[in-house]
């Protein structure tokens, strides 16, 4: 990578999907751009996702004959966070989420298809777009190249110590150390662009309580630097609480895709009973699995449930982990998983009940459409865990971070995990797909809205 000069024009720290989105928004209004980036291989949480980006009104979305609208997207990123969220900001991020895909298929070659065969919960349209591989490491790679070249100068192993600001709270600077020297960057603008705080237990445990003992399945440089930068500059922060969950397979910690669930499958806890919706969503269902007892929870599903999770990587992943036990009856399934075989019984005839309509279910899942489970029957026991967190650095539709009165810091910037989120204070607020929508657009409205304020400021002058 490019060892970096004294002063740019804008300083982007962090190089996941947030940071080089900046960095490409801002390489287009001709800004001078250097990212700096603590690992010597740019991934961050962009690289561990499935490369899943919501986007309403695409072409692709119309090739395939769908129907999507900013508007109707909307009202499912408000009706998952119950109203809880700023719903200017999300507003504004809707608008931007089709032309944000196309913008980076069409413009920088990061290329994506239509996922349509599932539509995960609380999304009224297959709107999700992924790379080939239904990746987030080919993403991040497809990322990193355009950026580099659009012209922006990514600066590997750089570790961002402080921001050096004058009194106004303007960021004059960058203190950062590379190859074990100190050293400092000028900057016209900055874009935050680290992450959350998911990787420090210690801000867990304040603002996520019940998410302190979870598995963390994060980016380890999510430790929470943008709050710590941004509070004493004075900036406002919102929703700390709001975090995305997940269910991973207990002992190797790799993700189960929700696609198991989708189409019918189910969970128990170690009692062989059901103990919630399933569908509610997978993030506030990996704090469901934390209150039942020793925390885990048996994930079964059948061959038909399966088929679409085979086109994930991360699924064949655990498949090879060994995680995953097969039976073919439930009996024989019961004594594989050691759950009591009349308690498991219960749970397939229940839902079988649900689906035949013959009764409705206890949690409120809607069983319409799906099919009872066939044997041979699969089971993956799992565990909740924490992805990232979705509260962060207050900030209006421009990215701009702000203060507590409202108003914005002279020129900072914050997008991704760094800022706050769409999500509202609770992990019930995760829409599938909100992680990687705030990296893309918030960090594409950042670049722009440097390059605003920057060309602003040269006509003033």
């Amino acid at each position: 990578m490019n060892s970096a000069g004294d002063k740019a024009d804008i300083v982007i720290i962090g190089a996941g999907a947030a940071g080089l989105c900046a960095a490409l928004a801002a390489c287009e209004a001709g800004l001078s751009v250097i990212v700096l980036e603590r690992d010597t291989e740019p991934a961050g949480n962009t690289a561990m996702t499935l490369g899943m980006l919501p986007g309403a009104g695409t072409r692709f979305q119309r090739e395939k004959g769908i129907k999507d609208t900013p508007q109707l997207f909307l009202a499912d990123i408000m009706k998952k966070a119950k109203g809880k969220t700023d719903e200017h900001l999300a507003r504004a991020v809707a608008q931007a989420s089709g032309p944000a895909v196309e913008w980076l298929h069409d413009r920088h070659g990061v290329h994506f298809e239509l996922l349509d065969d599932i539509l995960y919960p609380g999304h009224a349209r297959h709107r999700y777009h992924v790379p080939k591989s239904r990746t987030g490491v080919e993403m991040e790679a497809n990322l990193l190249r355009a950026a580099q070249a659009a012209g922006a100068q990514i600066v590997t192993g750089a570790l961002v110590q402080q921001l050096l600001s004058a009194e106004n709270g303007r960021v004059e600077a960058v203190g950062y150390s590379l190859n074990g020297k100190d050293k400092v960057m000028g900057a016209g603008a900055v874009v935050l662009a680290t992450g959350g705080y998911g990787a420090d237990a210690s801000i867990v445990a304040r603002h996520i309580p019940s998410m302190a003992d979870a598995v963390f399945c994060g980016h380890h440089g999510s430790t929470g630097d943008a709050l710590r930068w941004g509070e004493k500059l004075g900036a406002a922060t919102a929703d700390l609480g709001g975090y995305q969950g997940h269910c991973v397979a207990d002992g190797p910690d790799l993700p189960v895709t929700w696609a198991l669930v989708i189409r019918g499958g189910f969970q128990v806890n170690s009692t062989g009973r059901r103990f919630s919706n399933e569908m509610s969503g997978y993030s506030e269902q990996a704090s469901e699995l934390l209150s039942q007892p020793d925390g885990t929870a048996w994930t079964i599903y059948d061959k038909r449930c399966e088929e679409p999770a085979l086109t994930f990587q991360d699924y064949h992943r655990v498949l090879e982990s060994g995680s995953v036990v097969t039976a073919d009856s439930i009996g024989e399934l019961a004594d594989k998983i050691d759950v009591p075989h009349e308690a498991l019984q219960a749970s397939f005839d229940q839902v079988s009940a649900a689906i035949g309509g013959l009764s409705a279910d206890p949690f409120g899942r809607e069983f319409t459409d799906l099919m009872p489970l066939e044997a041979p029957f699969l089971a993956v026991r799992v565990r909740g865990a924490l992805f990232h967190t979705q509260g962060g650095l207050m900030v209006d539709a421009s990215a701009r971070v702000l203060r507590s009165d409202g108003s914005a810091l002279p020129n900072l910037f914050a997008a991704g995990g760094a800022a706050r989120g769409l999500s509202g204070p609770a992990s019930y607020g995760y829409l599938g797909g909100n992680g990687l929508l705030t990296a893309v657009v918030l960090g594409r409205f950042a670049g722009e809205g440097a390059a605003a304020l920057l060309g602003s400021a040269r006509q003033t002058k």
